[in-house]
């Protein structure tokens, strides 16, 4: 049994893998066309659950607990691959499902896993949708529109930055709201969606949340003591480290000469506080508005331009087209489900 219960026509199941056990949700015909859903930190399969439900029929959905998250089996992720570990489990995965080709759709660190299977298998990508997807160039500790680490050590990015009360809160598995900064599921209202939204599945949704894997090499990850401000510089396990800017943006010049080109939709809600061009979960954004001491100014750390950073990219690559989504936040698919499938089925024709 799933930790966290299943919606009906939902099925749930371990498929072992060479690499590792994973747990997976599937929906629609067996042998349907695959559209693979990846999901992002601090949360798990189950957030796209909905979405699966509302294929077309002749699709088929799978959607992987990744590495470090839900029920898959707890290995540790090398950050020092940025997603290379992630992108070896996927098609891992699929070769063991023997899936050829599938579409592709990612949210949030899953959007950043989606320009990495690009960038790696090309050829294995349908089409690739990315929703709320963190910059390509990692998240954090970087500027400009060429995504230019603000120090060389790429400090402000990794497991050092995560405040550290939400994983303790995680790894207690609490559920109030008891702490206005840092409980989990005030952290989930305040930021996953645009409040005052709350999704019908909250305590589900909540429960996924819980299930990442917490613990020094886990979430947030390890650290590494820094000259350059803040005083963190990221760590070589966990999630976090791996999207930090230092691992991971290495991939984007890849993704930019991929081929072939699958199409690519970006689908993102225009009131994120979490991707955007002044994020509350970056540093550069924090110290400017002073709620982090020390800031070096705008020159040296700015906010970092995630959203600018993404269309840069994407207009490099090629074919793609943006979708935004009115007064919706971080998961626009589960705010507004219907306008997010009205976007996302015309990729799917």
């Amino acid at each position: 049994m799933p930790t966290v219960p299943t919606l009906p026509g939902i099925t749930s199941k371990m498929i072992d893998t060479p690499r590792i056990k994973t747990h997976v949700l599937f929906s629609g015909a067996e042998d349907g066309t695959p559209v693979l859903f990846l999901h992002g930190n601090a949360s798990s399969a189950t957030y796209w659950e909905e979405i699966m439900l509302k294929l077309p029929a002749g699709f088929c959905g799978i959607a992987p607990d990744l590495r470090g998250y839900g029920d898959t089996e707890d290995k540790l992720i090398d950050a020092t691959r940025g997603a290379g570990d992630w992108v070896d489990d996927i098609l891992s995965l699929m070769d063991t499902l023997k899936v050829e080709k599938a579409h592709l759709v990612g949210h949030s660190m899953g959007g950043t896993l989606v320009f990495n299977l690009v960038a790696a298998a090309p050829a294995r990508v349908l089409s690739g949708t990315v929703v709320n997807p963190g910059s390509p160039y990692g998240f954090g500790g970087s500027k400009d529109l060429d995504g230019t680490p603000c120090y060389e050590d790429c400090a402000g990015s990794g497991g050092g930055v995560v405040n550290p009360d939400f994983p303790k809160l995680m790894a207690a598995g609490d559920r109030s709201t008891d702490n206005p900064q840092a409980s989990p599921r005030v952290v989930m209202n305040s930021f996953y969606w645009k409040p005052p939204f709350v999704p019908a599945r909250e305590e589900d949704l909540l429960s996924s949340l819980l299930t990442e894997k917490v613990g020094p090499d886990k979430y947030p990850g390890d650290l590494t003591p820094s000259a350059n401000w803040p005083n963190v510089a990221p760590g070589k396990f966990g999630p976090i480290n791996a999207i930090s800017p230092k691992y991971v943006g290495d991939s984007v010049k890849k993704f930019i000469a991929a081929q072939p080109k699958p199409f690519m939709l970006w689908i993102r809600g225009d009131s994120d506080m979490i991707v955007s061009d002044n994020s509350f979960f970056d540093l550069g954004t924090l110290g400017k508005l002073g709620f982090v001491p020390g800031w070096p100014g705008e020159t040296v750390y700015p906010p970092q331009p995630m959203v600018g950073q993404t269309r840069a990219i994407l207009q490099k690559y090629g074919p793609y087209e943006e979708v935004v989504i009115a007064d919706a936040g971080h998961t626009p698919y589960v705010e507004k489900p219907e306008e997010f499938m009205a976007a996302f089925a015309k990729v799917l024709k």
